[in-house]
């Protein structure tokens, strides 16, 4: 949701210019800041940012993007194997036209999947497919070069209008990366699914994308570090394989599908399910990020007040009944419609409830945020704020 002035917005941000009464009451009541979810050095990523707010310091714990979803996907990685996140893509030209091809529908896109691991069957290569867009490629480390580490991959959505030749994988492993992604525009360029999404006026996934690897995770468990069970309700194979990663419960919702149509009243009702077997709850939404990402003002104003109605709004409503309760409001990170990709930008919070006397914000947002009680707060110390308990 984080974002910068925009003229279209009278010159405010989209959190301050969109109609957020919930968001508003949580902050004039609670007490808050400014947040940097991304360490300082780190790529600005959902992973990263997501692992900060639960309360893991992504310098220590962060083991790639790749591997988190292979966890939420229920692919086991051997010790000598990396996970790379795969995205789907429209390349024109030598250019990335969109990250996500069309945000292409999960039914065709397995089906693209499955033809790419065909493919591949005989070289140590495996496709897996995910949702919409996302998928994963699994590979054996003695394939990437003397040093996996070292490989350094560009997220798609970072390059929007940029020639994909400046931005391949570099590194050891790099050319093995960048032939298997040009050998993939050979063989999607000309595939029915394309053919059929073309001729209906839709951008075609021509091309994959590999980036975020990573070899299997060592994190401690959220009960571990905190005492408390818990729940995460998202439609991202990446929240969800964190969520799996740490011991937390992460269910499907009915509807939720990361991106502008999800079911924002399932995932409030969800979480509140969530709290009757549970002590802890996290929500997540994509919306608003893809709308960044796209660059679009209506839809991010539009996923924002559908947020505050129905997640804050419902919440909020449903936690009446509990006499003792604390909810921290935030977004994981900016994505600034002029930019169109995420940034390292401090982000407002609020911490609301049982034991948090207001401060002097009077909204939520970027300004606001700024008054707030809380100065030069890091992603990692927001949940020992909210649960006042000292890392374990």
């Amino acid at each position: 949701m984080g974002d910068y002035p925009h003229e279209a917005f009278e010159d405010k941000t989209a959190l301050a210019f969109a109609r957020t009464p919930n968001m508003d009451r949580l902050a004039l009541e609670g007490r808050g800041g400014l947040v940097r979810t991304v360490p300082k050095g780190m790529i600005p990523s959902s992973d990263v940012a997501n692992l900060a707010l639960l309360g893991y310091n992504p310098k220590k714990y962060f083991p790639g993007r790749g591997p988190l979803e292979a966890i939420s996907m229920g692919v086991s990685l051997k010790d000598d194997e990396y996970a790379f996140r795969c995205n789907l893509v429209t390349v024109w030209n030598g250019e990335m036209v969109d990250y996500s091809a069309g945000h292409i529908r999960t039914e065709e896109s397995r089906v693209v999947i499955e033809h790419l691991n065909a493919a591949f069957k005989d070289r140590g290569i495996r496709f897996y497919p995910g949702v919409s867009y996302r998928h994963l490629m699994v590979v054996n480390a003695s394939l990437l070069g003397d040093d996996p580490k070292k490989i350094t991959c560009v997220p798609p959505h970072d390059i929007l209008g940029q020639p994909v030749e400046d931005y391949l994988p570099k590194g050891p492993g790099g050319k093995f990366l960048t032939d298997i992604m040009e050998e993939s525009n050979i063989i999607l360029k000309n595939h029915e699914i394309n053919t059929i999404r073309i001729d209906l006026g839709e951008n075609p996934s021509n091309m994959i994308w590999l980036w975020g690897q990573g070899k299997n995770p060592e994190l401690p468990s959220f009960k571990q570090r905190y005492g408390l069970t818990g729940s995460i309700i998202s439609a991202v194979d990446l929240i969800k394989g964190i969520a799996k990663a740490v011991g937390l419960a992460s269910p499907n919702v009915p509807g939720a599908t990361g991106y502008y149509d999800t079911n924002y009243l399932n995932k409030a009702r969800y979480a509140l399910g969530a709290l009757d077997a549970h002590d802890f709850v996290f929500i997540h939404v994509e919306a608003a990020d893809e709308a960044g990402h796209n660059g679009d003002r209506a839809e991010k104003i539009k996923a924002i007040e559908q947020f505050d109605e129905k997640i804050v709004g419902t919440v909020m409503e449903g936690l009446k009944k509990y006499p003792n309760k604390r909810v921290l409001l935030a977004p994981d990170h900016a994505t600034p419609l002029e930019l169109r990709t995420h940034t390292s930008d401090p982000v407002p919070f609020v911490l609301w409830g049982d034991g948090f006397e207001a401060d002097e914000m009077d909204s939520f947002s970027e300004d606001s945020g700024k008054q707030g009680f809380y100065k030069n707060t890091k992603g990692h110390e927001l949940m020992n704020l909210l649960l006042e308990k000292e890392h374990r």
